[in-house]
C-alpha cells in the first residue's frame, strides 16, 4: 500500500487553494477578478493572498491605474511546483493503488 503524503496546509485551505487554481490559467489576474470568483470578502482574501506571498507562492503587485489602486496577482514557480504536487497527492488519495 502507497503511503499517503501530508496534504500542503498552504493550499489546503479553501481559500488559498482557489487563489492558486485561478492563477494557474492566467498571466496576472487582478484582486477584483479573484474577490468575484472566490466570492470572499476583501478582507479575508487580502489576508490570504498575504500569506500566499510570504510563503512564495504568489508575486503581488501594487500599483495605480486611472488614479485607482490596483493589485495584480500572478503565480510563482515555486507555487507552480506545490500545487502540481498538491494535485499529486490528493490523486493518491483517491486512488492510493495506483502510481
Amino acid at each position: 500500500m502507497t503511503p499517503f503524503k501530508d496534504l500542503d496546509p498552504m493550499l489546503h485551505s479553501q481559500l488559498r487553494l482557489a487563489v492558486v487554481s485561478l492563477l494557474m490559467g492566467v498571466e496576472t489576474a487582478e484582486f477584483t477578478f479573484l474577490q468575484e470568483k472566490t466570492g470572499a470578502t476583501a478582507g479575508n482574501l487580502s489576508i490570504q493572498i498575504t500569506k500566499l506571498k510570504e510563503a512564495g507562492y504568489i508575486n503581488v503587485e501594487k500599483k495605480f491605474r486611472n488614479n485607482y489602486p490596483q493589485t495584480l496577482c500572478s503565480i510563482t514557480p515555486l507555487g507552480r511546483q506545490k500545487f502540481a504536487e498538491y494535485v499529486k497527492a490528493l490523486r493518491n488519495y483517491l486512488n492510493p493503488d495506483q502510481k
